[in-house]
């Protein structure tokens, strides 16, 4: 029997997406929209050659979940990991596929096109959506389609039926949804639920060290659905830097001449100052602790890790292999004022409560004792059920 239990790599230790989606995908997950030219003005340059050189490296180390869109790079991106699946046509099946639908696609195209419906949440846009990422991704299905963001126009009903008709088409395996309101998804999976339909499983929005929003009801919202956290920005949007950095901006500048502001926070510089200490006393790069960060701070996190260069994925990769202490954690919580608001102000004393154990107004009647929840994966220190050869039943799972 083949032994595929090699872990030279944490890429190649593939989890469960979620417990309402059974598929194994890799801890990382690649991100996309830097491959292309249309967009270089803004996110820096990534070329075809470069952009396969990322895949071929992703790939090679063990992962095997990639993250695009129809409207990435004026749809370069979808087009460029076509023609890298079509090179390798074996590695279509070993790989998860995830891309979206919803934003304007053809906005690149040019005024002469009628583009009402190449957007939005409506049966139309994914049906036109849909149709053109299969043939820009060379294949003939999607393993995780996620809607791009929640327009307010559709109803639940029209988007969760429609989706489902993929589903049972076999064009789109699992469902996911990005940048919507917790309430929305909660009600797009009841109806699913009570029509027996394909439900959401992964939830994308943006949460890293310094943007915590997604802490208030989006994550207790997924923990509670059954759903994955596929985070983007995590690393800040290319904003965590060291001190002399923020200083002095062009000194050991590595950009590339990405010049895309307007997403960041204002407290970017707060939380790079406890990541350069908590990096310096590991030795680390600042970038990985922040990655380690969300990625110990609940279950089935995947966070969306981009890049235009092969080194910063391995760094990236390496960073896996980093298990925070709970103090260290606390400490990135502590860097900037973050505010639950209410009513964590009134029942939790300002705090997010993670179980009965963190309500206040209970622990007024007495002391108890409570199950505590679901943990993240910590690193994994070797497969030490198989790698010494003994039996099953003699070993545990570190």
């Amino acid at each position: 029997m083949a032994d595929h239990t090699d872990s030279s790599s944490p890429l190649k230790r593939h989890r469960l997406l979620a417990p309402s989606a059974a598929v194994l995908v890799s801890p990382l997950c690649l991100g996309s929209m830097n491959f292309g030219d249309a967009w270089k003005s803004k996110l820096g340059e990534c070329d075809k050659g470069t952009t396969f050189e990322i895949l071929d490296t992703f790939y090679e180390l063990g992962g095997n979940f990639v993250d695009t869109s129809n409207n990435y790079q004026a749809e370069e991106s979808e087009t460029w990991i076509g023609e890298w699946l079509s090179r390798h046509p074996n590695r279509r099946d070993e790989m998860v596929i995830a891309t979206k639908y919803a934003e304007d696609w053809k906005t690149y195209s040019g005024p002469h096109l009628v583009q009402s419906n190449y957007g939005g949440n409506s049966a139309k846009s994914l049906h036109v959506s849909v149709a053109a990422s299969l043939k820009k991704l060379q294949t003939t299905y999607i393993d995780l389609l996620y809607v791009h963001f929640w327009d307010y126009t559709a109803t639940v009903e029209e988007v969760m039926t429609s989706l489902n008709v993929l589903v049972n088409q076999g064009k789109v395996l699992y469902l996911g949804i990005c940048n919507t309101p917790a309430w929305v998804v909660v009600k797009c999976n009841e109806f699913a639920r009570r029509h027996g339909l394909r439900p959401f499983s992964v939830y994308q929005g943006r949460w890293s060290a310094a943007e915590r929003d997604l802490e208030r009801d989006v994550i207790p919202m997924c923990n509670a659905e059954g759903m994955a956290i596929a985070p983007w920005g995590a690393l800040g949007g290319g904003y965590f830097k060291p001190s002399q950095k923020i200083t002095n901006p062009s000194e050991g500048e590595e950009d590339g001449g990405r010049t895309l502001t307007s997403l960041t926070v204002g407290t970017e510089a707060q939380v790079s100052v406890v990541l350069e200490k908590i990096a310096q006393d590991r030795s680390q790069p600042m970038t990985s602790i922040a990655l380690a960060y969300i990625m110990q701070k609940t279950p089935y996190v995947f966070p969306i890790v981009g890049g235009r260069k092969v080194s910063h994925l391995r760094s990236n990769v390496e960073a896996m292999k980093i298990t925070l202490t709970d103090v260290e954690i606390h400490k990135i919580d502590a860097a900037y004022n973050f505010q639950p608001g209410f009513p964590h102000n009134v029942i939790s004393g300002n705090r997010l409560p993670k179980g009965p154990e963190d309500i206040s107004l209970t622990q007024i009647r007495g002391s108890f004792d409570f199950v505590e929840g679901q943990r993240p994966i910590v690193p994994n220190k070797g497969n030490s059920i198989l790698e010494s050869g003994g039996d099953l039943e003699d070993k545990t799972l570190a």
